[in-house]
């Protein structure tokens, strides 16, 4: 039997709530561990993602809490694991059900949200084709691996693109829906 996207949707809602009532490390661990089960073959390469969605703000919360909860002498480490399960866990089941359900099937519930559903798809994708364009136009200019400095360059010039482009996209966006009344003055 197939789930529909909207039987999907709602058990991601419902295992997003739950994971928030549980306060226990080991009863995460296993929420994880089950969902690392049941996802399939893609489970390595789906946790990959996860890690690395998580990897800057887990360690900067975490190493902000242990450099606080040091200093005042309440270090609880049960806390510091519980915290770091419960966003791996949720991450992991979002990048799962993100690869998983059609979201603008999952959203026909409500024509409004198909339809923001449908915008932010088209933002998503014409982001990925600036990254694959500037991913591509580094690489052929750099024969040699770049320094440092170079990648540096690279990332920020990359991050203006997309930010000068989703702007621009946005703003078309908006006027589009404004001249077929969308939006009331």
């Amino acid at each position: 039997m197939r789930m529909s996207a909207r039987l999907w949707l709602a058990t991601y809602l419902a295992a997003l709530v739950a994971a928030t009532f549980i306060h226990r490390p080991l009863l995460l661990a296993g929420m994880l561990g089950l969902a690392f089960a049941v996802c399939g073959r893609d489970r390595w390469r789906l946790l990959r993602r996860a890690l690395l969605a998580i990897l800057v703000f887990n360690l900067t919360v975490s190493l902000g809490y242990a450099i606080i909860a040091l200093w005042r002498g309440d270090f609880k480490f049960d806390y510091l694991l519980l915290v770091n399960l419960r966003v791996l866990l949720m991450v992991f089941l979002g990048i799962w059900f993100a690869a998983r359900v059609n979201m603008v099937e999952a959203l026909s519930l409500s024509p409004t949200l198909a339809f923001i559903a449908t915008l932010i798809l088209g933002q998503l994708r014409a982001c990925q084709q600036t990254i694959s364009d500037f991913t591509l136009a580094f690489n052929s200019r750099n024969p040699e691996p770049p320094r440092l400095i170079d990648r540096t360059r690279h990332a920020a010039a990359q991050g203006i693109a997309l930010m000068d482009k989703t702007m621009a996209t946005a703003t078309e966006s908006a006027l589009a829906m404004k001249s077929r009344g969308v939006f009331d003055d």
